[in-house]
């Protein structure tokens, strides 16, 4: 059997982004790439890049570890709340 052959490493230049996220979802997004043995970083260019061209990033046995991690986490938001989202006051700082 021929060896599949493997697509050359994409050389890239990385930038530094101020973004914030909701609490329990930046936990469950960090399970999970734990998980996966990837950074945090890796794991949300994977999902934006597969968002970007209409595809699902992850395969159903990952789904499943979203779902166990989004219990864990107490995880309730959903797509249809992502444009919903208002935020209050971190009562820590």
């Amino acid at each position: 059997m021929v060896k599949a052959k493997e697509s050359e490493p994409k050389r890239v230049v990385r930038v530094q982004i101020g973004a914030r996220m909701e609490k329990s979802l930046v936990k469950v997004l960090r399970g999970l790439a734990d998980y996966l043995d990837l950074s945090l970083g890796d794991l949300l260019e994977g999902i934006t890049l597969h968002a970007l061209e209409g595809k699902a990033p992850f395969s159903s046995e990952t789904l499943a570890h979203v779902k166990r991690f989004k219990t864990v986490h107490g995880l309730k938001l959903t797509a249809k709340d992502s444009h919903q989202l208002v935020e209050i006051p971190d009562e820590k700082r």
